[in-house]
């Protein structure tokens, strides 16, 4: 039997992914690891190509060919924790899966972002600077999750809040707190409340 092709492009549909060149895959590994170390060691807004490229050994036509830009590199070292989240979200065990009330899912959500963030700010900074965080994959999945959940508890014109409830989970506002001299644990109760006040109490948002 002949395999099955796309009817748009031809692509065969049971064709496995290509495989990553042994060269390209240690390349790869080598730009990965200098990132990590750098965005770990130093401001990484300040991190360049160039830095990168030298920690890791490879030349700028090297890194350019896999990797964009930084931001491209701190979301692929994101990727990994970003995925595990998301199924937790989808599929996990209630309150941070489905299954619970949508303020103790949206305050679990809190708490589990704020987790992250305690582990790796510096990849989120790295990768969410400025503008750069709205238009990460990741992003779009939160809004999609906290959308959900405003309009469950019937939050009224949920789109106009969805920003507004995920802005306190930038790496920006993160670093700033623990820089005033809050600890993880403050700010998850802090966040708690507020998903309670909004999505547990949507009455108060009306106009």
């Amino acid at each position: 039997m002949e395999p099955r092709s796309d009817l748009l492009t031809g692509a065969a549909l049971d064709a496995p992914p290509p495989t990553e060149r042994t060269d390209a895959a240690r390349n790869r590994a080598k730009v990965l690891a200098a990132a990590a170390e750098l965005f770990a060691t130093r401001d990484p807004r300040t991190v360049t190509m160039d830095d990168i490229a030298k920690a890791a050994g490879v030349g700028r036509g090297t890194l350019y060919r896999r990797y964009p830009d930084r931001n491209a590199i701190a979301v692929a070292l994101l990727d990994e924790h970003e995925r595990a989240l998301q199924e937790q979200l989808l599929r996990g065990a209630p309150p941070l899966g489905p299954g619970a009330p949508p303020a103790d899912r949206l305050a679990a959500f809190y708490t589990a972002m704020i987790e992250l963030l305690a582990a790796h700010a510096h990849l989120v900074l790295g990768a969410e600077t400025g503008g750069a965080r709205f238009a990460t994959g990741a992003y779009g999945f939160w809004s999609v999750h906290v959308r959900s959940l405003l309009v469950e508890s019937g939050v009224p014109q949920p789109d106009s809040l969805v920003d507004t409830v995920l802005a306190p989970l930038a790496a920006e506002v993160y670093l700033h707190q623990r820089d005033r001299g809050l600890s993880p644990e403050q700010i998850i109760a802090g966040l708690s409340t507020l998903a309670h006040r909004i999505v547990g109490s949507p009455q108060l948002l009306e106009t």
